[in-house]
């Protein structure tokens, strides 16, 4: 078989497949905007004026938010696919070795991710997602450096960046539509386009890799590549992002009472605590599949010479397919927006895990790889579901601290499986992952979609 006209095909379906739900999408979004314009008509003066003023704050918000986040995911982007490979390929190191890099990485994030969200609330989201970008240029440097010192330094550098991409960036965006006094539903849409954005990106990134890779011959040049845009990433939101806190975050209380007060908040309320599991269940499986999706691959293929750009590509766009079908349910759905997108977090954990079914129960090369597209089509759709649910939720004098505190038994989940053997027992960890996303669907639904819609 020849590899990259298969996998050139399928990324070409796929492609047809986003612009077509994106043209749909569009329509859709045309027509409700003209049911809106139709209603508005009979609002009085005043309230037009104020309709007016939120939809120019909604087109300011959403360019500043999906500009920055759009170059900062495609920084973070460019590196995916050839993380692997520079390791285990181009240094010859031991695929134990490299278990143990991808180890530092999550221990690093695991026990930064708590301060950080104390730090983000205190001192500033903007002000952290600024350090995001110089710890995660610090990261790219040190990968360039085949000794396993600086190799170490830089997987705690960028551990401590992924914390704060995840956490600070989420929650400066929710600060800025609450200040710009926005609905749920406009915060909904940006989350949605940012989604949408990030497979884009992420598939652009896919391809671009693949060509860099191919013409530098080197694994290393994606990461050069990924410093420019986080110094651009840098100069952009310090040039418009405008600084938001956590509300009564310059309190005088260390950040160890400010942690302890989040974990009350976790224990009074279940929902908070099966956020979170959701939260280690679904993105502790991403990581580990980060890991995971290169070497399944070939071990059903029984070839190395996987495109790996034109896979990965193919996997942002199904991770796009996923935010449009997001962006179309919740714009239908005539349900409280809290009890819709907790009833979409369960059925996405649930759809993920019959992905990593299929993935195990058909270890044929072509079903592996769709089902590894099912997969990344249900992140397209988790990030702006648990968003969501995070800014009904967590109150926003918390929001960074809990979301990066959810962040730690994720980060312990993921070590973890990765050191009990995840190369040797790669089927056993996708079983484990399908185990426990279905044990978060069902949780979500008896308890989350139960509990909030007892009360309407």
């Amino acid at each position: 078989m020849e590899y990259p006209g298969f996998y050139e095909f399928q990324l070409i379906l796929l492609a047809i497949g986003c612009v077509v739900a994106i043209f749909a999408d569009r329509r859709a979004s045309k027509a409700r905007h003209q049911n809106v314009q139709d209603a508005s008509q009979y609002e009085l003066p005043e309230q037009r004026g104020l309709g007016t003023g939120t939809r120019s704050a909604l087109a300011t918000l959403t360019r500043q938010y999906l500009v920055a986040y759009g170059i900062a995911m495609g920084a973070d982007w460019l590196q995916g696919p050839y993380v692997y490979s520079l390791y285990r390929e181009q240094y010859q190191f031991p695929e134990s070795l490299v278990a143990v890099l991808f180890v530092t990485g999550f221990i690093s994030a695991g026990v930064a991710a708590p301060f950080i969200g104390v730090w983000a609330d205190q001192h500033g989201r903007k002000r952290l997602c600024l350090v995001f970008c110089a710890t995660y240029i610090g990261a790219c440097l040190c990968i360039m450096v085949p000794l396993l010192p600086v190799l170490l330094v830089g997987r705690v550098l960028g551990g401590i960046s992924t914390s704060i991409l995840f956490s600070a960036f989420e929650s400066w965006l929710i600060s800025a539509s609450n200040a710009h006094g926005l609905p749920q539903s406009d915060l909904s849409t940006i989350m949605g386009r940012a989604t949408l954005l990030n497979g884009l990106v992420a598939a652009g990134a896919g391809v671009f890799s693949n060509q860099l890779v191919g013409f530098t011959g080197s694994f290393a040049s994606p990461f050069i590549a990924s410093g420019v845009l986080l110094v651009l990433a840098g100069v952009v939101i310090r040039a418009t992002w405008v600084e938001n806190y956590g509300v009564g975050a310059q309190e005088k209380g260390s950040e160890i009472q400010r942690l302890k007060a989040a974990m009350h908040m976790v224990q009074a309320d279940v929902r908070l605590l099966i956020l979170g599991l959701t939260q280690t269940c679904f993105e502790g499986s991403m990581y580990l599949f980060v890991f995971l999706w290169v070497p399944s691959l070939q071990e059903v293929a029984g070839t190395d010479l996987l495109p790996l750009g034109y896979i990965f590509s193919s996997f942002m766009l199904s991770m796009m397919l996923g935010s449009i079908l997001y962006t179309f349910l919740s714009a239908i759905s005539t349900e409280p927006s809290l009890l819709t997108h907790a009833r979409l977090s369960s059925a996405v954990c649930a759809a993920a895990a019959l992905a990593f079914g299929l993935a195990v129960s058909y270890p044929v090369e072509h079903m592996r790889f769709w089902a590894f597209c099912i997969f990344e089509a249900c992140v397209g759709m988790y990030y702006p579901v648990q968003g969501m649910l995070r800014g009904a939720l967590i109150a926003d004098e918390h929001r960074a601290t809990l979301s990066a505190l959810f962040r730690v038994p994720l980060n312990v989940f993921v070590v973890v499986s990765l050191l009990t053997g995840v190369s040797s027992a790669r089927s056993a960890v996708l079983v484990a992952c399908m185990l426990m996303l279905s044990i978060s669907s069902i949780l979500t639904w008896t308890i989350i979609v139960r509990r909030v819609g007892s009360h309407n």
